[in-house]
C-alpha cells in the first residue's frame, strides 16, 4: 500500500512516520528544497493549556484597534481576495463564546494525545528533541489581562488541566537569574516544550533510515481522478500512484484543495522569532508575554528563542521588519535586563501558520476522494499538535478506532 504525503512540515512528516510505522510505503513530497517551513521557528510548545482557539469574540475588535500599528501583535493586511473575504465571514461568525467553549474539549484531547505521542518518540534514539517539560508561564502586567488569567485558569481547571496563579514574587523566584516586570502569572503545569529544528532535522533523517521517499523541490500541479479517487498525484517533475493521499501543506492547502474543486477556508498568519543561539540571558521556564502576545523559549541548553505576531497577510509579500521590533519591545518591557539588538535580517525567521476559519484544525477524509485525508489549519498549534495529528492520520489510513473524537475538526465543517 502506498501512501503519498503532500507537505514535509511537523504534521507531513508526523503522519509518515505512523504510517511507516503501520506498513505503509511512504513518499513524502515537498515543494521546497530546503525543508525550512514554520514548524522550525515556532516556539517548540507543546501545551495543552491552548485550548482556546484563534476565533474568540475579544479578537476583533481588539484586531481592529491594531490595524494602524505596524508593531502591533495582529495584523490583517487589506486585499482584494474573495478567499480572504470569505475567510473572515466565517471568523467573525465562529468568534463566539458558545463556539470557543465547545472547541475546548476537542483541543485539549488531541493536545494531550499529542503530548504523549511526543513523550513515546523518545524511546526512538534517533529522534532528538531537546524535550523539557517545564510548563509554560503567562505573564501579565494589567488588571485587563490578570482577569482573562484568572479566567482562564478556573477553565482549564474544569478540564482537568494542572494550572495556578501566581504571584510576582513566586513568578521572581522561579526566574532568580533575571528581573521580571510583571504583576504575577499563570502557571500551566502541564505544558511541555522542544527544540523544533532539532525535531525537525531528526525526524528527516530517521524517515529516510527507514526507507520513507521523499520528493523535494517537486510541486503537486494536479491529480489523476477517478470514481470518487484519486489515483495518482501530478507534479512538475514526476507522476504518483497513491493508494492513500495525506494534503499537509500548511498555508498552501487551500490552493491545493481547489485543484480538486475542494472548499478549505484557510489562510497563511505570519509569524517572527528571533534565537540567541548562545544567550547571555537565561530563563528556567517558557514564556508567554499577556500583553504583548510574545512567547520566550529558553531551549536546548544555551538558546532562547523570542516569536509572535499574527500577520494575516499574502504568501509572496515581503517581510515586515517592524514587527520584529515589536516583538523584542515587548520583551524589554517584561525582562529590562535583556537588551536584544535589532537582528540582521538574515538572523530574523518568518513563516507562515496555516488559519482556519475558526482555529480549529482540519483533519479528516475528504467527503469527495475517500482516499485523501486532510490534515492541516494548526494555525499557532502546529509543532504541539503534530505528533498527535499523524497518529490520528494514520488511524484514519488505516481504519482503526480513533484515540480522540475529531468531529470537530472535520474539514468540510463550512461547506
Amino acid at each position: 500500500m502506498q501512501a503519498i504525503v503532500i507537505g514535509a512540515g511537523i504534521i507531513g512528516l508526523s503522519s509518515a512516520l505512523y504510517l511507516k510505522q503501520s506498513g505503509w510505503e511512504v513518499t513524502v513530497i515537498e515543494k521546497e528544497d530546503q525543508l525550512n517551513n514554520c514548524s522550525y521557528g515556532n516556539a517548540g510548545y507543546i501545551c495543552p493549556s491552548h485550548f482556546i482557539p484563534l476565533a474568540t469574540p475579544g479578537i476583533i475588535r481588539q484586531g481592529m484597534k491594531w490595524m494602524t500599528n505596524p508593531r502591533s501583535p495582529f495584523y490583517v493586511q487589506p486585499r482584494l481576495s474573495w478567499s480572504l473575504v470569505d475567510w473572515g465571514l466565517k471568523f467573525i461568525r465562529s468568534a463566539t463564546a458558545e463556539k470557543v467553549e465547545a472547541a475546548a474539549i476537542p483541543l485539549r484531547d488531541i493536545a494531550l494525545l499529542s503530548q504523549r505521542s511526543y513523550e513515546s518518540w523518545k524511546v526512538i534514539p534517533e529522534l532528538e528533541m531537546a524535550y523539557e517539560k517545564k510548563g509554560i508561564l503567562e505573564y501579565f502586567q494589567t488588571a485587563e489581562k490578570e482577569e482573562h488569567a484568572n479566567h482562564t485558569c478556573e477553565e482549564a481547571l474544569k478540564l482537568g488541566i494542572d494550572a495556578v496563579m501566581l504571584s510576582a514574587a513566586e513568578v521572581q523566584a522561579m526566574e532568580p537569574q533575571t528581573r521580571l516586570v510583571m504583576n504575577g502569572a499563570l502557571y500551566f503545569r502541564t505544558d511541555s516544550h522542544v527544540y523544533p529544528n532539532k525535531v525537525m532535522q531528526s525526524l528527516q533523517k530517521y524517515l529516510r533510515d527507514i526507507g520513507v521517499v521523499f520528493k523535494t523541490g517537486e510541486k503537486v500541479k494536479g491529480f489523476e481522478k477517478s470514481k470518487g479517487r484519486i489515483q495518482k498525484v501530478l507534479t512538475d517533475k514526476g507522476v504518483y500512484s497513491a493508494d492513500t493521499v495525506v494534503l499537509s501543506t500548511g498555508s498552501w492547502s487551500r490552493e491545493l484543495a481547489s485543484k480538486l474543486s475542494l472548499k478549505l477556508p484557510l489562510v497563511g498568519g505570519r509569524g517572527y522569532s528571533v534565537t540567541l543561539e548562545d544567550s547571555p540571558y537565561k530563563l528556567n521556564h517558557p514564556a508567554i508575554l499577556m500583553e504583548g502576545r510574545v512567547a520566550i523559549t529558553p531551549m536546548d541548553g544555551n538558546k532562547i528563542r523570542f516569536g509572535g505576531t499574527m500577520e494575516i497577510t499574502g504568501l509572496d509579500e515581503p517581510p515586515r521588519m517592524k514587527r520584529v521590533a515589536g516583538i523584542l519591545d515587548a520583551v524589554k518591557a517584561y525582562l529590562p535586563e535583556f537588551q536584544i539588538p535589532f537582528p540582521a535580517e538574515k538572523d530574523i525567521w518568518y513563516g507562515y501558520r496555516p488559519c482556519s476559519a475558526d482555529g480549529l484544525p482540519y483533519i479528516g477524509r475528504s467527503r469527495q476522494f475517500n482516499n485523501m485525508i486532510i490534515a492541516t489549519g494548526h494555525a499557532m498549534v502546529g509543532m504541539s499538535l503534530g505528533a498527535g495529528t499523524g497518529k490520528l492520520v494514520s488511524e484514519i489510513a488505516n481504519e482503526e478506532q480513533l484515540s480522540v473524537d475529531i468531529t470537530a475538526f472535520d474539514p468540510q465543517r463550512f461547506d
